[in-house]
C-alpha cells in the first residue's frame, strides 16, 4: 500500500491521473484487507462517483483497497477521450504531448504509470477500450447488462483497466456472481480480423500495427484466421439515436441489421479482431472530426463483451490496441482467449 500511495504522490503532479487519492483510508483499511482474498491489493475507481459503484463494492468486499478516483472529462468538454485531474489535464504516459483517452482517461493512465494494478472503469462508446488502446494497457467491456449500470441507455457497461488479462479476471472473479475459472483457450482460436467493420476509415499505420499482430499471433498458432469478413453498417445513427433517447426508423434498421449479422459471424466463429481505434491519440486540443470510437460503439448497442490488447506502437511512440470480440455473455472465455493473445502479443517501445 505505501509503495503504491508514495507512487502516487511522486507521479500524479506529472501525470494528472488523479482528482482525489485517499491515503488515510486507504492506510486504515490496509489491516482489515489483508485477511480477505484480494489481500488489500490498492485499485482506483473512475471518477467521482465510482466510489459507489457496483464493482467498486464487491472488489472492497473482496480485500481490495481504494486510494483514489481517477480523471474523467473536464465540464464543458464537447469531446470525451480527455481527463481532467487535481493537478490539471491527464497526460499520456507514452506521449504528455497526446491525449490518454477517455472518458476512463485517470484509469488508464493510473495503471499505464504502475500506480495500481487495476482501475474500475464504464464503458458507454468506447470509455475503457479508446484508453486502454492508447495508454498501452488492457481494458474490458463486459456483456451489456452482465454487471449493473446507471445508464439509462443500455449503452454503457462496467468495465476494468488493467495491467493484463489476468489482472481482469481477478476483477471479474470478484465481481460476478458465479464466475469460475475454464480452462484455457484451445488453440488456434479461429478468427475473423476486420480491419473497419466495413465503414471506419483507418490510420493507415496504426491498421499496419494491428495487421502485423494479427501476423504474429496466427504465425505463433494462437489463432486461424477464417476466410470470412465481417462487414457493418455504420452505427452512429443509431448509437446517436439510442443515447439521446430518440429513437427513429433508420436507426433501428441499422441496430437490427448489425445484430443479424454478429450473431451469424459468432455462431460459426469464436473471436472477432479489429483495431481498437481508426486513429492514434490525438493532442489536447481535441480529436478535430475524428470519431474515435468508430470501431468500438457497434458493440455497445450489440451488448458485446470486447477488450482492448496491447498490439505495438506507431513510429511516433503512440500504442495501438487490438480488439477482441466475443459472443454475448462469453466474458469469461473472452478472457482467456486474450490471456492466449497476449502472451504471443509483447508490445516494446520502439
Amino acid at each position: 500500500m505505501g509503495r503504491a500511495l508514495e507512487r502516487i504522490g511522486r507521479e500524479d503532479p506529472r501525470l494528472c491521473a488523479f482528482i482525489e487519492v485517499w491515503p488515510e483510508r486507504a492506510l486504515a483499511d490496509e489491516q482489515r484487507a489483508r485477511r480477505l482474498a484480494l489481500a488489500a491489493m490498492p485499485f482506483a475507481v473512475k471518477g467521482p462517483s465510482g466510489i459507489r459503484s457496483y464493482a467498486a463494492r464487491r472488489l472492497i468486499a473482496a480485500g481490495g483497497v481504494p486510494v483514489g478516483a481517477t480523471s474523467v472529462p473536464g465540464p464543458g468538454t464537447p469531446w470525451q477521450t480527455w481527463g481532467l485531474g487535481a493537478h490539471g489535464r491527464t497526460v499520456n504516459p507514452w506521449r504528455p504531448d497526446r491525449t490518454p483517452g477517455g472518458s476512463s482517461a485517470g484509469a488508464a493512465v493510473a495503471v499505464a504509470a504502475d500506480l495500481v494494478e487495476l482501475a474500475t472503469g464504464s464503458d458507454g462508446a468506447g470509455s475503457v477500450r479508446i484508453p486502454a488502446a492508447w495508454c498501452g494497457v488492457f481494458g474490458l467491456k463486459t456483456t451489456n447488462g452482465l454487471l449493473p449500470s446507471p445508464d439509462r441507455s443500455g449503452l454503457a457497461s462496467a468495465g476494468v483497466l488493467a495491467r493484463s488479462a489476468a489482472h481482469a479476471q481477478t476483477y471479474l472473479s470478484c465481481v460476478l456472481d458465479g464466475y469460475g475459472p475454464q480452462a484455457p483457450a484451445g488453440l488456434p482460436i479461429p478468427a475473423v480480423f476486420s480491419p473497419g467493420l466495413g465503414y471506419a476509415q483507418v490510420d493507415p499505420e496504426v491498421e499496419s500495427v494491428v495487421r502485423r499482430a494479427v501476423g504474429r499471433l496466427t504465425a505463433a498458432g494462437v489463432v486461424r484466421p477464417v476466410d470470412r469478413t465481417c462487414e457493418l453498417l455504420d452505427p452512429r445513427e443509431a448509437w446517436q439515436a439510442v443515447r439521446s433517447g430518440e429513437p427513429s426508423a433508420a436507426a433501428t434498421e441499422i441496430r437490427h441489421e448489425n445484430d443479424a449479422r454478429l450473431d451469424a459471424l459468432f455462431a460459426r466463429t469464436p473471436l472477432l479482431l479489429t483495431p481498437t481505434t481508426p486513429n492514434r491519440p490525438h493532442g489536447h486540443d481535441g480529436p478535430g472530426e475524428l470519431y474515435s470510437t468508430a470501431l468500438t460503439w457497434a458493440f455497445n448497442l450489440s451488448g458485446h463483451p470486447a477488450a482492448s490488447v496491447p498490439a505495438g506502437f506507431t513510429t511516433d511512440g503512440c500504442p495501438a490496441g487490438l480488439q477482441l470480440v466475443a459472443r454475448r455473455g462469453a466474458d469469461v472465455s473472452l478472457l482467456e482467449m486474450a490471456r492466449a493473445v497476449e502472451n504471443a502479443l509483447v508490445a516494446v517501445r520502439p
